[in-house]
């Protein structure tokens, strides 16, 4: 059976649905010297209350693309943004930029950028900076504001004297918890979490994934992980979403998809990550994404894909193979189980 991403229409506010966030159809295509890029094309997802999903995808792939499109951070070579992004069953999409600034971006949705350091001003102290969301969206005097930002900085593991520091003073594990601060300040729905411990060390990134678990338990907090790691994603993931090519081709539960994905492009990442209990070699996937000036008007994964055959000359449909689990790819035309295709978990999962 065949499907779109969303099947349900959002529930008015008030109404006792779970989802936070819906979205449908979400398109964003930058003009460039060379052509139109369609960066996100035709993105739909919904995303629970209290729930982390995890982008994950190749560098390129549009996830970051696909996260500034939900806060509204877009350059000025927009050739197009369209869609439908429902918060809490409001269409925000419908809002002017001043309604979005004001009354959406940081008291409901925030976000944690993949470089903390060129996010943060090096003119100003860190922990002004964490207050400033406060000052600005919520009129909060500045006394009071620096209260709240030295209990947040309390909840992610700063020192309350690093207030006083630039951020040019404080290590790169430092920095990341003062985004995770700024984001969590003004106690947001919905964070967004672009690459957070792609810079870090083994050991910081464990930490930094540990303080978001205890964000996430202690404030009912919503997040979009944005990623390539797939490990690292593992630690938070309620639900994963693979995005290839500007488009999701699979949408799972975290526990399905780790050991069972669908997709033959999820199928091959999940056999490129080193297992220790498995004797086996990590494999590759080969050949390139296709080009986002010029995507092939079929499944965008058939060049690279062992499975390939004649109907992926057409974009194939998603499919819903499960519960909340859903797959744009053709093999799932008939069947309703993973088709394997590398050496995976998948082969295991089947084996007697």
């Amino acid at each position: 059976m065949s499907t779109h991403f969303n099947a349900t229409e959002p529930a008015p506010n008030g109404a006792g649905e779970q989802t936070l966030l819906r979205v449908e159809d979400l398109r964003l295509y930058f003009r460039t010297a060379r052509g139109v890029v369609q960066a996100v094309d035709g993105v739909d997802f919904d995303l629970q209350r209290n729930e982390a999903m995890v982008i994950l995808g190749e560098s390129g792939c549009g996830k970051t693309s696909l996260a500034r499109s939900l806060l509204r951070l877009l350059p000025r070579n927009v050739d197009r943004f369209t869609g439908r992004v429902y918060l809490n069953g409001q269409d925000v999409m419908q809002l002017s930029e001043d309604e979005f600034r004001q009354d959406i971006r940081w008291l409901k949705i925030s976000f944690v950028p993949q470089a903390a350091m060129n996010a943060l001003n090096p003119v100003l102290r860190v922990g002004d900076q964490v207050a400033e969301p406060l000052m600005e969206h919520l009129g909060i005097g500045k006394e009071e504001a620096l209260a709240q930002a030295r209990e947040a900085f309390l909840h992610v593991g700063v020192p309350v004297d690093f207030l006083h520091r630039y951020a040019f003073e404080l290590s790169g594990g430092m920095r990341q918890r003062v985004a995770i601060a700024m984001a969590l300040v003004t106690e947001p729905d919905l964070i967004l979490l672009d690459e957070p411990t792609s810079a870090l060390d083994v050991l910081t990134q464990a930490n930094i994934m540990n303080v978001l678990k205890r964000i996430k338990q202690e404030h009912d907090t919503s997040y979009i992980l944005i990623t390539h790691d797939i490990a690292t994603s593992s630690e938070l993931a309620d639900r994963v979403a693979i995005m290839y090519a500007g488009q999701i081709v699979e949408l799972n539960d975290a526990a399905q998809f780790f050991t069972q994905p669908y997709h033959p492009y999820a199928q091959g990442l999940m056999a490129s990550v080193p297992r220790l209990r498995q004797k086996r070699d990590p494999t590759f996937i080969p050949g390139q994404p296709p080009s986002l000036l010029t995507p092939p008007s079929g499944c965008r994964f058939a060049d690279r894909c062992p499975a390939r055959f004649d109907k992926c000359d057409q974009d194939p449909p998603i499919y819903q193979v499960g519960e909340r689990r859903l797959v744009r790819c053709w093999l799932y035309e008939t069947e309703s189980q993973p088709v394997p295709l590398y050496d995976t978990p998948v082969q295991e999962a089947h084996s007697p």
